[in-house]
Formats: structure tokens, C-alpha cells, sequence
């Protein structure tokens, strides 16, 4: 997609800020674009209609069929989906308008959860819905994360995206502890008719308050065969393939910790509570960390960061070999969440580094990729705390990740940037 010779300064691609890097935006000029501005309130909208309808999901099933395994299963469709969507699907982000592509995901996510809100409707189906929610939500994120650079110029667009990330992390600090009052309150099909509400808001925000700008791409060949032969290209290029690699190996160690945070929890003796504040250290310390060196920080200092903090993203993991009391341990999570800023660098090397006709699909696999090996890294973290005590289990994660991320580090510092003229993936 290429904005319009007419286009305001703010609505022109990233591309054209390449002179002016050096340049600090500060998040007050990321809220003077008045599309994004309708893109950060849809955005809202969206997380608090995803986190409300996974926690009334889930208390749907268990009232329905008393089975901790089927209500594990409705968080785990979160993740499942992800990796098949984020390539057979993501050929949509660039062959069709951008705004017309995240108005419709989010009219299929509200007819998904309006027959979720059906009394009638089946396990089975509801499950299936669940998955075809989660089918949705990728082509969502990596259209939407494609558009900002098309929104934002320049460092307006690495905060832009922080700004996102700020208020993804921060519903997991309070959105799921609302959800639960919430439904305290009204009945879980009761909620999933506000989860409509919320959707059907978005799409309206998304369809009057951003504009319609043209495919990035034309094609009439299959959807499918094209996004998984886009999806080869872009790994095929080595400094995509490293930036990838960079973004989807940390977060694979870090939710290890969050998966084995309830027996961990409930080996100190700390209940519910401690077992909360445990869960939340990381994503307060990765809101606090971005918000702080996204205002304090230019470009060119947040570049320096990048590749010494996600060196050390996971070292404080290490520090649970030595079993902290859950006081300590919460706090090694808190200084692992202070790491995350690094990921401010990367969302501008990464979107230099891709071909603008190929923005969309890379995003789309971007955002795929995080969340398949979350889910892998959860699973295969709960599995092997079975047999180990967690606090082994998390410092094995942080010295198994830390090795690994120093191995894709090596490969980032190798695969210099190169000028955008010279980039085409395969």
C-alpha cells in the first residue's frame, strides 16, 4: 500500500522519515495523528473484547461440563490457530484494502461470539467458534501493525507500536481480574453479548476514523499457495530471517515462568494472591520499561539498547536456581519485564528490512510466530514441571533462552542493515 502524493506528513510511509531517524517523536505526537488516535481506541476495544470473551468462554465450559481439561482448552485455542492462520492467511493483509480487511475481522469476530452468546449452542460448536476467533486475530494484528507504518512516520511509528504493546500488556495486568468480577456479576453469556458490543465498536472506529487506502499488492492466484510462498521468501532473506528469530525466541523462554506459576505459587504457601502478583510482575515491568525509555530516549540511544537488554532479557530467570522466596522471585520477573524495551529497536530495523508490498504478510507471521512458541513454550514448560520443582524449571528456561538468544544475536549483528534499495526476499 502507497500513500497518496497528497497525503499529510503524518499518513506518509515510514520509508520517507529515513533522513530524519535521529529525530525523537515523544508519545504526545503519536497521539496528534488523528487516525491513530481511532486505531489506539479500536485497539482497546478489541483486547478488552478478546479478554472478556476468553474468561467467559472458559466459565461457560467448566459450568457446562466440570472439565479443567476442556476449560484448559479454550486458552489453548488462543495459541493453536496462530501459526496455520499467520501463513496460509496472511496473504490478505496486502492483496485486499487494509481497512476493509480489519473492519471484517472484527464483524467475524463479532458474529462468532453473538453465536457463542446463543443458549443453544453446543460444546463442540462453541469450541469451534473459539478457534475461529483465533483464526481471525492474526490477520487482525498483522494488518493493523502493517497500517501503522502507512499511519505513523518515522519514530511516531515505533511508539505507535509500544502504545500497542502498553495496552496488550497492561489487559493482562488488569483484564483478566476485571473479566473474573465482571462475571461475578452477570452470567458469562451476558458478558459474551458485551464482547459483541465491543467488536461492533471497534470495526465502526476503524471503518469512519482511519482511511481507505489501496492494497499493497494485486493478485488473483490461490490465497493459500501465494501467503505460504511469501512466507518462504521472507524467511528466506537472512536479515528478515534473523529479526524473526529475534522477535519470536525470548517471549518462547519467558512464559515458561507463567506457566508453572501456580505450583509455584502454591509451593511458598502464598495462594491466590501471591500467584496473581507473580503473573503480573513481567507485563508491569514491560510497560513501565517501554513507557520510560520511549519518552526519555531517541531513536539513535534505543538502537544502542536493543541488542545489550535482550542480551539479558532472561538472565534474571537463571537467578531462580538458587529457589527465591516468591517476594525475590516476583522481583527477578519485574527486572525481566524491564528488558522488554528492546523490542523498540526491532519494530524499526524490522519494518525497514521488509518490502512495503510485503508488510502485511510479514507482520501477519511476525505476530504468528510469538504466539505458536508461547504456546509451545507454556505447554512444554507445564509438562516437564510435572516431574521438576518449577523454580528449576524457570531457570532452566532463562539459561536455555539466554544461550539461545545470544545465538540470534550473533546472526542480527552479522546480517548488517543494508540499504532498503537492495532488499527483495528471494
Amino acid at each position: 500500500m502507497v500513500a497518496s502524493s497528497s497525503s499529510t506528513e503524518s499518513d506518509q510511509p515510514l520509508a520517507g522519515a529515513r533522513g530524519d531517524e535521529s529525530a525523537k517523536a515523544g508519545y504526545g505526537a503519536v497521539f496528534a495523528v488523528k487516525e491513530f488516535r481511532a486505531v489506539f481506541v479500536a485497539h482497546i476495544l478489541s483486547v478488552l473484547g478478546s479478554v472478556l470473551a476468553e474468561v467467559s468462554l472458559a466459565v461457560l465450559v467448566f459450568r457446562q461440563t466440570g472439565s479443567a481439561l476442556l476449560t484448559a482448552l479454550v486458552f489453548a485455542l488462543g495459541f493453536l490457530p496462530y501459526a496455520l492462520s499467520g501463513v496460509a492467511l496472511s496473504g490478505i493483509a496486502d492483496r485486499y484494502p487494509p481497512r476493509r480487511v480489519l473492519v471484517a475481522c472484527d464483524l467475524l469476530s463479532a458474529g462468532c461470539v453473538m453465536l457463542m452468546a446463543i443458549p443453544a449452542t453446543p460444546i463442540a460448536v462453541l469450541f469451534l467458534l473459539r478457534f475461529a476467533v483465533s483464526m481471525i486475530s492474526p490477520l487482525f494484528t498483522g494488518t493493523r501493525a502493517a497500517s501503522l507504518a502507512d499511519i505513523l512516520q518515522g519514530d511516531r511509528y515505533v511508539l505507535g507500536r509500544s502504545l500497542i504493546r502498553i495496552v496488550s500488556q497492561g489487559s493482562q495486568v488488569i483484564g483478566y481480574g476485571l473479566g473474573g468480577l465482571a462475571l461475578a456479576w452477570v452470567s458469562p453469556r451476558t458478558a459474551l453479548r458485551v464482547t459483541i458490543l465491543t467488536f461492533l465498536c471497534s470495526a465502526l472506529l476503524l471503518r469512519l476514523g482511519t482511511r481507505d487506502r489501496p492494497a499493497r499488492v494485486s493478485g488473483s492466484g490461490a490465497m493459500t499457495r501465494d501467503s505460504i510462498a511469501s512466507a518462504g521468501r521472507l524467511l528466506g532473506d537472512a536479515r528478515i530471517r534473523a529479526l524473526l528469530l529475534m522477535w519470536w525466541v525470548p517471549p518462547m523462554f519467558f512464559v515458561v515462568a507463567e506457566g508453572v506459576a501456580a505450583p509455584l505459587a502454591a509451593a511458598s504457601g502464598a495462594g491466590s494472591a501471591g500467584f496473581g502478583l507473580f503473573l503480573a510482575a513481567m507485563p508491569v515491568g514491560t510497560v513501565v520499561s517501554e513507557a520510560l525509555i520511549g519518552t526519555l530516549l531517541g531513536p539513535a540511544a534505543r538502537d544502542r539498547l536493543t541488542l545489550p537488554l535482550a542480551a539479558v532479557s532472561l538472565v534474571p530467570m537463571i537467578a531462580f536456581a538458587v529457589h527465591p522466596p516468591l517476594p525475590l522471585a516476583t522481583g527477578l520477573m519485574l527486572l525481566t519485564g524491564l528488558c522488554a524495551a528492546y523490542t523498540l529497536g526491532m519494530d524499526r530495523w524490522f519494518v525497514e528490512a521488509v518490502p512495503e508490498t510485503m508488510r502485511g504478510q510479514a507482520m501477519s507471521l511476525l505476530g504468528a510466530g510469538i504466539m505458536t512458541l508461547q504456546g509451545l513454550g507454556m505447554a512444554v514448560g507445564g509438562a516437564v514441571a510435572a516431574v521438576v520443582p518449577p523454580f528449576i524449571v524457570i531457570c532452566a528456561a532463562g539459561l536455555l533462552g539466554t544461550v539461545s538468544v545470544l545465538g540470534v544475536l550473533r546472526s542480527v549483528r552479522r546480517q548488517s542493515a543494508p540499504s532498503r534499495a537492495g532488499r527483495r526476499p528471494g
